[in-house]
């Protein structure tokens, strides 16, 4: 079997699992995230059949209840801090990783660290992961405000700016909802501020 011919039949296998632990409105979401990521790697000559990977598995344990994303991280061995452990939906983007290795046999490191930071960022994260992360706020059934669409034409152009850009924007929502933000998510969005700086040097 082809690579391409394995991959077509993972996929089915994975639409097939999402469409019995996601809400139809979610897996609307991830088709939206799984092409932005393909269409945001043509751009940025990064592996596209990787960015689809990563895409359409980023939100495998979003409906996961609370006690079982905690109690897989623990046995993982993440670390859950204080703003995790009591806003534990942070946590899925980490368990999805663990679920795209332990259900569907995802091995590649890069694709699983993109699932993975795809909700807080992360300094130092790979192109790939920065892909994900922008393209799971960008993808088109966010919305088709002026903001997102700057957002998306800066997207295919400068990949560190956006995941700066990206996090500000969530940042800004988090706020103005009188939500929680987690460190990592300004750690990040400092990471990508640098990183746009010295490529403009």
């Amino acid at each position: 079997m082809s690579n391409h011919a394995k991959w077509k039949s993972l996929r089915n296998q994975i639409l097939d699992w999402l469409n019995q632990n996601v809400s139809p409105k979610r897996l609307q979401h991830i088709l939206g995230v799984e092409q932005t990521c393909i269409d945001l790697a043509s751009c940025h000559q990064i592996d596209q059949k990787q960015a689809a990977q990563a895409g359409l598995m980023h939100d495998l344990a979003k409906f996961f209840p609370p006690k079982k994303l905690l109690k897989i991280a623990k046995k993982e061995g993440i670390i859950i801090d204080s703003v995790c452990h009591n806003h534990p939906h942070l946590l899925h983007a980490e368990v999805s990783a663990i679920v795209a290795r332990e259900e569907f046999g995802i091995k590649n490191t890069e694709v699983l660290e993109a699932i993975g930071n795809h909700t807080l960022g992360s300094p130092d994260m790979s192109l790939l992961s920065c892909l994900v992360f922008v393209a799971d706020a960008i993808e088109p059934h966010r919305g088709d405000s002026s903001e997102l669409n700057l957002l998306r034409d800066l997207a295919t152009k400068n990949l560190y700016q956006s995941v700066q850009k990206t996090s500000d924007y969530s940042i800004q929502y988090l706020m103005g909802s009188n939500k929680v933000i987690h460190p990592r998510t300004i750690l990040t969005r400092n990471w990508a501020l640098a990183k746009a700086k010295q490529l403009l040097r």
